[in-house]
């Protein structure tokens, strides 16, 4: 996908909607506002999901680990699209690298910088889409919940 091909953009858009679905979903029950879905190379999800951190007293299950998992077992990922909300932590960077996802789209990455430089560094696809509404969640999010928001990062 050419991220600057104008219907590159558009289906990009259309995936993230669904991540910021989630994203909002995470934030009503009380968790961290960070929302991911796996796309096939097909363009079928396979799987969605947000931050469970808090609700369900689990440290590894960030929105991408929670997408990963309900897309269920796959014969390979290559070709397949990790879409976010939030540029994505090492962790959830090692999970795109040790699976071969072949591209990550994230919403945003003002307000945290991941590990996406060094998966393009490693040949995965990085499209940032620099979404206002992700920003805002974010920004938001942080704003009021800072304990919480320092934790999720590690700090």
């Amino acid at each position: 996908m050419d991220p600057d091909h104008p219907l590159a953009q558009t289906q990009a858009r259309t995936w993230l909607a669904t991540a910021l679905a989630e994203a909002r979903a995470g934030l009503a029950e009380g968790g961290i506002p960070i929302g991911a879905a796996l796309y096939g190379t097909d363009g079928t999800l396979l799987g969605r999901g947000h931050n469970l951190r808090v609700q369900d007293d689990d440290p590894s299950m960030h929105a991408e680990t929670a997408a990963f998992r309900n897309a269920g077992r796959q014969r390979s990922y290559r070709g397949t699209t990790m879409v976010t909300t939030l540029s994505p932590c090492w962790y959830c960077s090692g999970l795109v690298r040790q699976f071969g996802i072949s591209r990550v789209v994230i919403g945003e990455s003002a307000t945290f910088h991941g590990g996406h430089d060094w998966l393009a560094e490693h040949g995965v696809e990085i499209v940032i889409l620099d979404d206002p509404e992700c920003t805002a969640l974010m920004r938001d999010f942080i704003k009021d919940r800072p304990d919480l928001w320092n934790e999720d990062i590690g700090d």
